[in-house]
């Protein structure tokens, strides 16, 4: 399964519609997003423009009301932070780095998926695999999100404005 791993919109829907757009046409099963979505508009595009199921945690600037996500049947919303099942993986969710250590101490999970920082990473700490897929929104950085082949448990950077 392929699942897209996206953070950091800030609004900018125009990356996001080319970002969701890429991921109808390839496949792509499910999205992770690692917060800041930013307004109610953003939201629904999100939501309406995707089919599948969508992981979502709170990031720090975000302007709509949690009450308006329940709209949406296919977000799971997951709060500042979540740890969900996917293909018999363990994973956890955050936007911001801070509540990495948390994730790790709750139990085992197999890998981390966080934004806020807007710069793409990868580390490993202890056998879990910690990645951060930029910001799709393009803000300070290159648009980037960022695909995870369940099946390889390989995760690829994917730039936006080469797709």
């Amino acid at each position: 399964m392929n699942v897209a791993i996206i953070s950091d919109v800030h609004d900018n829907l125009a990356n996001l519609y080319k970002c969701l757009d890429w991921c109808n046409k390839n496949k792509i099963e499910k999205i992770i997003y690692c917060g800041d979505v930013t307004n109610s508009e953003t939201l629904k595009v999100l939501s309406e423009k995707f089919d599948g199921e969508i992981f979502l945690v709170k990031g720090n600037i975000e302007l709509y009301y949690k009450e308006e996500i329940e709209l949406y049947k296919n977000i799971d919303y997951l709060g500042r932070q979540g740890v969900i099942n996917i293909e018999s993986k363990k994973v956890g969710i955050c936007h911001e780095p801070y509540f990495i250590d948390g994730l790790l101490e709750k139990g085992k999970v197999d890998f981390v998926f966080y934004g806020h920082t807007h710069k793409p990473w990868t580390e490993e700490r202890d056998g879990v695999k910690i990645f951060n897929p930029g910001t799709l929104g393009g803000v300070f950085q290159k648009a980037t999100f960022a695909v995870w082949d369940t099946d390889k448990d390989k995760v690829d950077l994917k730039l936006l404005e080469t797709l």
